[in-house]
C-alpha cells in the first residue's frame, strides 16, 4: 500500500492511502451474506462440521444451512422484507442460526446489547422502528434479563420465542427445508442492508450503525489479505455479537473463510474461559486488553497451548499484556483498531509486519486524511472512506432515517499519527482530550503510562469542568496505595509535561465496563463528578 500526499477539505496537508486492491476482488463475487455462507460451505463441505458452543452442540455448514432456512420462513411470516428486527442473544448456535434466517428472509438483525440496561435497549428498537424481538426464554431467564423484556413489552414490541418454534416445527416444514435448504426466502441485493449495531454508548447514547452485505463482506476479505486463516484453523470467540469486532471478526469471518467456529457466552468468566480453551484447543482467540489480562491471572501455563495468535482490539494493548502472553504462553497478541462505523476493522498488525504501540498499518482498500486539531503537532483527526464504510447512521432522535456519510468519508474522532512505513498510532478519541490552560492533554496518554507502573490494577481517566483552568482530570484506579508521587515521576522519566499529572485520585472496587469490555466512561465521569 502507497502513501501519496493530498489535500483535504479543510486545505490542511494530509496523507491519503492508496487504494491497493479493487472493490470487486474484495466483494466475494458480489454476494450477501447468506450466499457467501452456502458458498463457504460447498467449498469446504456442507457436512464439515464448522460450529460449537459452550452447550457442546456442534453443526455442520449444512445443518446451520437447513436452521437458517426453517427459521427464516417462520420470521418473514411476521414482518416483511427490508424490516429491522431485533435479536437478544448471547453468543451460541442459536445466535447464529436466528442471524442467517433473517439473511434468508431479506430481515435487517439489529443486535441488542442486552448488558446496556433497559433504557438504552428501548432507545435502540425504537431508532430503528424495530417491532420485533427475538430470544430465548432460557436465556432471559439465566441472564436475569426480565427488567429488559418488560420494558420492551411495554414498549410496544413483540417477541418471537425460539423454544415456541422449535416445539411447533412440523413435517411439512422440515420437508421443504431439507429440499430448498441451500436457496434463502427471499432475494437480496448485496448493496442493501443487512446488519444494524449500535456505537458502545460510552461517551453517550448509542446510535445505530447500518451495515450492508457488501460493507461486511469486503472488511472480512480485507482481513483475510493482512491476516492469513485457513480451514485448519478454530476460533475461539468470546466477544458478543452485539459487539462489531465480536460480530464481523469473531462470527461472519471464521464461517465465510471455512475456520471452525467456537462461541462462548461471556467474556467475563475469567476462571472458565482458559479451561474451555484447552478442552476447546483453538488456535486463534479474540478479544480485548481487559479480558486477555483477566485470562492470563487466572490460567495455567499449558491452558492456552494451542494458541498460535491472539488479536486483539476495542481498546489499546498494554505492552505488560504483549510481554505476559509472549513469555507465558509463547502466543503473539496481534493490536488491530476498528469502529463499528467500518464494519468494523480499519487497521491490523500482521505476525509479519507489527509494531508494538501501534494498531498496525491501514486495511487495503481504506483511503484516509488527517485533519489538524489545535494544540496536537503531530498527527490529526481521522477521516475514513472505503468500501467497508457503513451505509449510515440512525439516530434516536430521528428514528428510521439513514443519515448517509458525506461523500462517503467518515469522520472517526480519533486523533492518529501514522509513521513513514504506514504504522497507525492512536493518540486518543477526540472526546478523550482535556483542555488544560489551552493546551491539549491525552487521557488515554496518561492512562497508558499509569497502566505501565501500575500493572496488577485498573484504571480510567475522566475529565470534568474547572473554573479556573478549563478542565481537570481525574484518576479512577483500583490501586488503593498508590500515590500522586509516583505518576509525577513516571511522567517526568517519560519526558512528558507536568501537567498529565491527574488533579485528584479517586480510589475504587472496580471500574465500570461496558459490556464489549470497554471502559463505561460516562459512568466513570459521573463518579468523579459526584466526588467532586
Amino acid at each position: 500500500m502507497t502513501l501519496k500526499s493530498v489535500t483535504g477539505s479543510n486545505g490542511a496537508g494530509l496523507y491519503a492511502t492508496e487504494p491497493s486492491v479493487t472493490e470487486a476482488e474484495l466483494t466475494f463475487d458480489n454476494l450477501t451474506l447468506f450466499e457467501a455462507l452456502k458458498s463457504a460451505g460447498q467449498k469446504h463441505g456442507l457436512n464439515e462440521l464448522i460450529l460449537e458452543d459452550s452447550l457442546g452442540e456442534k453443526q455442520s455448514y449444512k445443518r446451520l444451512l437447513m436452521g437458517a432456512r426453517l427459521l427464516g420462513k417462520r420470521f418473514s411470516n411476521v414482518t416483511g422484507k427490508g424490516q429491522a428486527v431485533a435479536v437478544l442473544l448471547p453468543n451460541s448456535n442459536a445466535v447464529v442460526a436466528t442471524f442467517f434466517g433473517l439473511q434468508s428472509a431479506g430481515l435487517i438483525p439489529a443486535m441488542l446489547n442486552y448488558t446496556a440496561g433497559p433504557t438504552i435497549v428501548v432507545s435502540a428498537c425504537k431508532t430503528v422502528k424495530a417491532e420485533w424481538v427475538i430470544s430465548s426464554r432460557t436465556f432471559i431467564t439465566k441472564a436475569d434479563l426480565q427488567p429488559i423484556v418488560e420494558a420492551l413489552e411495554k414498549a410496544g414490541l413483540k417477541f418471537i420465542w425460539l423454544e415456541d418454534i422449535r416445539k411447533s416445527v412440523n413435517w411439512y416444514e422440515k420437508l421443504i427445508t431439507a429440499i430448498f435448504y441451500k436457496n434463502p426466502i427471499a432475494h437480496t441485493n448485496p448493496d442493501e442492508p443487512a446488519l444494524i449495531l449500535f456505537t458502545s454508548g460510552s461517551e453517550g447514547l448509542p446510535k445505530a450503525v447500518v451495515l450492508s452485505h457488501k460493507n461486511i463482506l469486503i472488511n472480512c476479505a480485507q482481513v483475510t489479505q493482512t491476516i492469513r486463516f485457513d480451514s485448519s484453523d478454530k476460533l475461539f470467540n468470546v466477544l458478543p455479537v452485539f459487539h462489531s469486532f465480536g460480530m464481523t471478526g469473531g462470527m461472519v469471518l471464521p464461517l465465510v473463510s471455512g475456520v471452525k467456529l467456537y462461541l462462548y457466552p461471556s467474556p467475563l468468566h475469567f476462571k472458565i474461559i482458559p479451561q474451555a480453551v484447552a478442552k476447546s484447543k483453538p488456535t486463534i482467540l479474540f478479544g480485548t486488553d481487559t479480558f486477555l489480562t483477566g485470562y492470563s491471572r487466572t490460567a495455567k501455563d499449558e491452558q492456552f497451548a494451542s494458541l498460535r495468535m491472539v488479536v486483539a482490539g476495542a481498546e489499546a494493548v498494554k505492552e505488560e499484556t504483549r510481554k505476559i502472553w509472549k513469555e507465558r504462553f509463547d502466543t503473539i497478541v496481534l493490536e488491530g483498531f476498528g469502529m463499528t462505523e467500518a464494519a468494523p476493522v480499519v487497521a491490523v498488525n500482521a505476525i509479519r509486519a507489527n509494531k508494538a504501540g501501534s494498531v498496525g498499518r491501514l486495511l487495503p482498500g481504506i483511503e484516509h486524511r488527517l485533519v489538524a486539531v489545535d494544540g496536537i503537532k503531530k498527527g490529526g483527526r481521522l477521516w475514513l472512506k472505503g468500501p467497508n464504510i457503513m451505509l449510515g447512521y440512525m439516530k434516536y432522535d430521528a428514528p428510521g432515517i439513514l443519515q448517509k456519510p458525506e461523500n462517503g468519508w467518515h469522520d472517526s474522532g480519533d486523533i492518529v499519527e501514522i509513521d513513514e512505513e504506514g504504522f497507525v498510532f492512536i493518540k486518543g478519541r477526540a472526546k478523550r482530550f482535556a483542555k488544560i490552560a489551552g493546551e491539549m492533554v491525552s487521557l488515554s496518554g496518561i492512562e497508558s503510562i499509569i497502566n505501565s507502573i501500575w500493572t496488577d490494577h485498573d484504571h480510567a481517566v475522566v475529565k470534568i469542568p474547572d473554573k479556573r483552568r478549563g478542565e481537570k482530570i481525574i484518576l479512577l484506579t483500583t490501586n488503593f496505595t498508590g500515590t500522586k508521587d509516583e505518576i509525577i515521576k513516571a511522567i517526568k522519566k517519560r519526558g512528558f509535561p507536568e501537567i498529565m499529572v491527574p488533579n485528584k485520585l479517586l480510589a475504587i472496587d472496580t471500574i465500570p465496563l461496558l459490556g464489549t469490555g470497554k471502559v463505561d466512561y460516562t459512568s466513570a465521569q459521573k463518579m468523579a463528578q459526584a466526588e467532586e
